[in-house]
């Protein structure tokens, strides 16, 4: 199978390869991710993935669109539901078609191992653009190998983020951080 596998970051790649592999799939890597900000980020994530890539002698296309104001002008209106109505769509689609147009059979993502992620919007969206683009979606509940694939990314010194990508997962996470400190502090204040 000739499996074109759309890539968010190589710490999340990591389990994915290993189990497609152990499947007798190689797959090609697929970068295309113009939602990671900010551009420091963006790059730390893309170089991660070359040289990862390039360790395990996997095949890797790098698109290499940095695209904040894209990004913001098609979230902007609705950035509770940015993932499931433009971020997830945008990134798999340009995948799609690659794999079209390069003869590829089927398609997949490294998304679908996350537990942070709404996987089962990003498996109707990808169910959706295979019948569109008439190429198969090779699905894989990667989810199960979530911690060990991490595992093995810090084991192996790969860059770990600490957000799914965008300025607004980002923000996501230092609301929740300032909730859960503000928790802290109200439950010693109740104590003492």
């Amino acid at each position: 199978m000739n499996l074109l596998m759309h890539t968010c970051c190589a710490p999340c790649s990591v389990y994915c390869i290993d189990t497609l592999r152990k499947e007798g799939i190689e797959p090609v890597l697929y970068w295309y991710n113009p939602n990671i900000h900010p551009y420091t980020e963006y790059s730390a994530r893309r170089d991660c993935l070359k040289e990862y890539a390039k360790s395990i002698n996997v095949k890797a296309i790098f698109e290499e669109e940095y695209g904040l104001d894209e990004f913001c002008k098609n979230v902007i209106g609705d950035l509770k539901n940015r993932c499931a109505n433009y971020c997830y769509r945008v990134r798999l689609e340009k995948t799609v078609k690659y794999a079209k147009e390069h003869g590829y059979d089927a398609f997949t993502t490294t998304l679908l191992v996350s537990p942070y992620q709404k996987h089962e919007v990003l498996k109707e969206v990808c169910e959706n653009l295979s019948k569109e683009y008439e190429i198969e979606f090779v699905y894989r509940d990667f989810r199960v190998g979530f911690r060990e694939g991490q595992k093995i990314a810090r084991e192996r010194g790969l860059y770990m983020q600490k957000y799914c990508g965008c300025v607004f997962s980002e923000e996501d996470r230092y609301s929740k951080k300032i909730e859960k400190d503000k928790e802290v502090c109200y439950g010693k204040e109740k104590r003492d």
